[in-house]
C-alpha cells in the first residue's frame, strides 16, 4: 500500500503525466526495497482502478484517460463555411463516408465564413464535451481572428482538432489542405509558358488561401525574371466576391494592358468572365483566365475555363482518417497538402506561336 499510494500521489500531483511510462519492476523493487511479488501486486491494484496500464511488450504506462475517454465517444464534429458551395458537399461526403465506416456519427455546421458563428460554434462544442475529436474550416483565416483561445481550449481538453482548405498561423495545429501555394504558382507559371507576360490577379483578402496562391504567383513571376506590379492586382474578401460586378471599374483600369489574369477560383472567375462579356471583352482572345478549383463553373460559361482542380472528396477522406490516426496517438502528424495539377480547356490563347 506504501508504494500504491506513491504512485497514486505522484499522478495527482502532476509528477507522472498521463501516457509515461511507468519504473520498471526492478527499478521499483530496488527503490522501495520491496519483493517482486509485492510489486507487481501493487501494479495489480493500480492496473485495476485504471491509474496505470500494463502494454503487453512495452511495459507499464500512465494511464491517459483522456485518450480512453475519446475512444469512448463516438460523435465526429464538421464544421465548414457553407453547405452549398460547389467544393463542400463533395468534401463533407468523403468526410461522412470514412468516418460512418468507422463507427462514428458526424455533426455538422456552419459558419458562413462569419467569425461570430464560428464563435458560437465552438463555444457550444466545448460546452457539451461529448465529440471525439473536430474537423473544422478557418474562418476568414487570412485575418486576425478573435476566437483562437476557444481551439486551444479544446486542446487543453485533450480533443483533437484538424483543420481543411486552411489554417490559422498562429496556432500548432495540423491541416489537410490543397497546396496552394503551388496552385497559385502553377496557374502563372502556365501563362508565362504560354508565352504572357503581364499578368494580373483576383485574390481573396481575408482567406489564408487567397494569400498563398498570391505568394505562388509572385514565385513564378520572379523565377521568369519578371517583376510584380501591384497594379495589376485586385484583392477582393467574402462579400466582394460576390459581387464582383462592383469592380467593374476597378477590373478595367488595373487589367487593360494585361493579356492574362490568375483567378483566386472559380466563382471569381465566372463573375470575371460575365463582367468582361459585357465590356464586349474576349475570352481568351483579348484576354487569358487559368483559375483554381476545377469546379463544373469551369463549363457554364461561353468558354471552358483552364482550372486547377481542388482534391473535394479525396481532402475529406484524407482529412477523416488522419483525425481518427488524432484520436489514437495524439503525437500523429496529420498535415496534409495535395498536390496541384492543371486541367486545361479554352480560356488561355497561346501567344509568339508557342503551342
Amino acid at each position: 500500500m506504501e508504494l500504491v499510494n506513491w504512485i497514486r500521489g505522484q499522478v495527482e500531483s502532476g509528477k507522472f503525466l498521463p501516457g509515461q511510462k511507468m519504473y520498471s519492476e526492478n527499478e521499483l523493487k530496488e527503490k522501495f526495497r520491496l519483493s517482486r511479488q509485492t510489486v507487481r501486486h501493487a501494479i495489480s491494484v493500480l492496473e485495476s482502478e485504471g491509474v496505470l496500464v500494463r502494454r503487453q511488450g512495452s511495459g507499464t504506462y500512465i494511464n491517459d484517460r483522456r485518450q480512453t475517454n475519446l475512444k469512448n465517444k463516438t460523435r465526429i464534429s464538421v464544421v465548414t463555411t457553407y453547405v452549398d458551395g460547389y467544393i463542400f458537399p463533395k468534401t463533407i461526403q468523403g468526410i461522412e463516408n470514412i468516418l460512418f465506416e468507422n463507427g462514428y456519427s458526424v455533426q455538422i455546421a456552419f459558419t458562413n465564413n462569419q467569425i461570430g458563428r464560428e464563435r458560437t460554434i465552438l463555444e457550444d462544442i466545448l460546452s457539451r464535451d461529448e465529440v471525439a475529436g473536430v474537423i473544422m474550416e478557418t474562418t476568414k483565416s487570412g485575418i486576425p481572428n478573435p476566437n483562437l483561445a476557444l481551439y486551444e481550449k479544446l486542446q487543453a481538453k485533450g480533443i483533437p482538432v484538424l483543420f481543411i482548405n486552411s489554417y490559422y498561423p498562429l496556432l500548432p495545429i495540423p491541416h489537410v489542405s490543397l497546396n496552394d501555394k503551388m496552385a497559385g504558382y502553377k496557374a502563372a507559371k502556365y501563362l508565362l509558358d504560354c508565352g504572357h507576360r503581364k499578368i494580373g490577379g483576383i485574390f481573396k483578402l481575408d482567406d489564408g488561401q487567397g494569400h498563398l496562391r498570391y505568394a505562388g504567383y509572385l514565385e513564378a513571376l520572379k523565377e521568369a525574371g519578371m517583376e510584380e506590379d501591384d497594379s495589376h492586382i485586385i484583392w477582393v474578401d467574402t462579400v466582394g466576391m460576390m459581387n464582383l460586378e462592383e469592380c467593374r471599374d476597378m477590373i478595367l483600369n488595373r487589367f487593360g494592358s494585361c493579356s492574362a489574369v490568375v483567378c483566386y477560383n472559380d466563382q471569381i472567375a465566372f463573375e470575371f468572365v460575365q463582367v468582361l462579356e459585357k465590356e464586349g471583352i474576349g475570352v481568351p482572345e483579348h484576354i487569358s483566365i487559368v483559375s483554381v478549383d476545377d469546379s463544373e463553373l469551369t463549363v457554364l460559361s461561353d468558354v471552358a475555363l483552364t482550372s486547377i482542380p481542388h482534391p473535394m472528396d479525396r481532402l475529406g477522406e484524407k482529412a477523416a482518417l488522419n483525425l481518427l490516426q488524432m484520436i489514437e496517438n495524439p503525437a500523429f502528424d496529420a498535415t496534409y497538402e495535395f498536390e496541384a495539377q492543371i486541367v486545361v480547356r479554352d480560356s488561355v490563347r497561346i501567344l509568339d506561336g508557342r503551342q
